[in-house]
Formats: structure tokens, C-alpha cells, sequence
């Protein structure tokens, strides 16, 4: 997700080609799992697969952790959650300011976003009707989170660091346990607050890579060692170790809940 920022919208597809990945940022990708041009690699780029398979993992999560493990609402709530998060918020997002690049055209964001969000509250609708009638406001809030974070609606002020944590973080881990639960505990609330935890430590690892690839040229001047060694700083040596931790962390999670679910099949 973009940064909260302002910046002035760049010229669409139609009118200009978008600048190349390594173009961008002092010679660095606008993230650490973007793929070259072209139209495959910028769908690729867009659906931010790390991240939105981390995402996803706090769903898993929160269903392991419930009395109860329906496999069905399991596989259901994830698809719910890949339409909302991982197609119509980025799509939403790129539209908004372009903080990928891509040359994907506004009409195909559009389309991307709409079909994506409509998807996922049918899904949700269809929780509705099937699992409790209680899922509806989850299904709301969801809905409207994506539209008011990624278009950022109300002067952006949903856009920021505690509405990405509690969004992203807490909303689909509680989301996970409630709809196989059906019910509100202290085990619940806890698995919420730990995945919005979490999100808070992503968010501050990605704010700072961003700000090193997508708004940083250059970066100059050494840093001397207790030795009396020198080391020249770059903007690659910077963002070695954030996206390192981000590339461990996605994973990590996903391992993570893939172990719960198995344990709990």
C-alpha cells in the first residue's frame, strides 16, 4: 500500500509511457517483488503477491486459532479476502496515484477494483445468509475500508499507519475467527491485536523502503566502523536489510498459518 503522501498524479498510460522499474528511485524497482514491463509483469507488480499472501495468512490465522475449523468458510473467507485485498485495494490504490508505475490503463484499475470489491462482498453476502446474519457488519466495514484507504477518501485520513494495522492486520484475523466461531472471545481479540501488531512492524519496514526506492535518487557520505573502516552509503545497501526482513516476514507468516490450519484439519 502507498504511503500517505501528497503527490502530484502523474500523466495516465494514454497520455505518457510509464517510466521503466529501474527508472524509478535511483535506479531501484518501486518494490522488492516487481517483476520487468510488460503486461504480465505489471499485474504481477500490482497484486503485490508477498504481501497480499501475508495478508491472507491473518485470516488463516485467526480461523486456526477458533473452536472450530470449517474448511469451506475457511476457503471461502480466503477467496473474499484475494478479491478485496489482493485485487480492488492495489487496484484501487494504483489508480489513485500510481505508486507502481505500471502502465496499466485507469478503465482496467477501474475494472480490476470494481469487479474485485463486488466479488468479495457477494462472498461475504452469501456468509451472510449461510453462516450469521452478525457477518454483515464485518462485510461493511470491509467494503468501505477498501474504498476510503486506497481511494483515500476524507483528505486521506483513513489512510495512515493505525488504520493499515487495524485494516490489514486486525480486521482479517478477527474476521478469520468470528466467521467459523461465530462468536466474540478473549481468544479472538488476542489473535486480532497480534496480527495488527505485526502490521504495525510491516508497515514501518515498507514506509522506509518505499521512501528509499520510489522518492530517494541518490544517498551519500560513509559510515566509519569502531575498526576505524569506512563503508560508502548507497541506497542498495539501505534497502538490503528492509527488504530482506519483508521477504522473511511474508514468508514466515505464511508458513506459520499454514502449519495452524494443517494441525487443525
Amino acid at each position: 500500500m502507498a504511503a500517505p503522501a501528497t503527490r502530484e498524479r502523474p500523466a495516465g498510460p494514454a497520455q505518457h509511457a510509464p517510466a521503466s522499474h529501474a527508472a524509478r528511485g535511483g535506479g531501484q524497482p518501486p518494490a522488492f517483488y516487481a517483476l520487468g514491463g510488460g503486461r504480465v509483469g505489471d499485474l504481477v507488480t500490482l497484486l503485490h503477491p508477498p504481501y497480499t499472501a501475508w495478508h491472507l495468512s491473518y485470516f488463516a490465522l485467526g480461523a486456526a486459532v477458533a473452536p472450530q475449523l470449517h474448511v469451506d468458510r475457511l476457503l471461502w473467507g480466503l477467496a473474499a479476502f484475494a478479491l478485496a485485498v489482493g485485487v480492488a485495494a492495489h487496484a484501487f490504490d494504483e489508480l489513485h496515484d500510481r505508486p507502481l508505475r505500471t502502465g496499466i490503463g485507469d478503465r482496467t484499475l477501474i475494472c480490476l477494483g470494481v469487479v474485485g470489491l463486488l466479488g468479495a462482498v457477494a462472498i461475504g453476502v452469501a456468509g451472510v445468509l449461510t453462516v450469521t446474519v452478525w457477518l454483515a457488519p464485518l462485510v461493511l466495514a470491509g467494503g468501505l475500508l477498501v474504498l476510503a484507504y486506497n481511494l483515500e477518501l476524507a483528505g486521506g485520513r483513513f489512510h495512515n499507519g493505525l488504520w493499515f494495522a487495524a485494516g490489514w492486520g486486525a480486521f482479517p484475523a478477527f474476521t478469520g475467527y468470528f466467521v467459523n466461531a461465530e462468536k466474540v472471545t478473549l481468544q479472538g481479540l488476542l489473535i486480532a491485536a497480534g496480527c495488527m501488531a505485526m502490521s504495525v512492524a510491516q508497515r514501518r519496514l515498507s514506509s522506509a523502503a518505499r521512501e528509499l526506492r520510489r522518492r530517494t535518487l541518490a544517498v551519500s557520505g560513509t559510515r566509519t566502523l569502531s575498526d576505524g573502516s569506512t563503508e560508502e552509503l548507497s541506497v542498495g545497501a539501505l534497502l538490503g536489510p528492509l527488504d530482506g526482513a519483508l521477504a522473511a516476514l511474508s514468508l514466515a507468516i505464511v508458513v506459520t498459518a499454514c502449519a495452524l490450519v494443517i494441525a487443525r484439519l
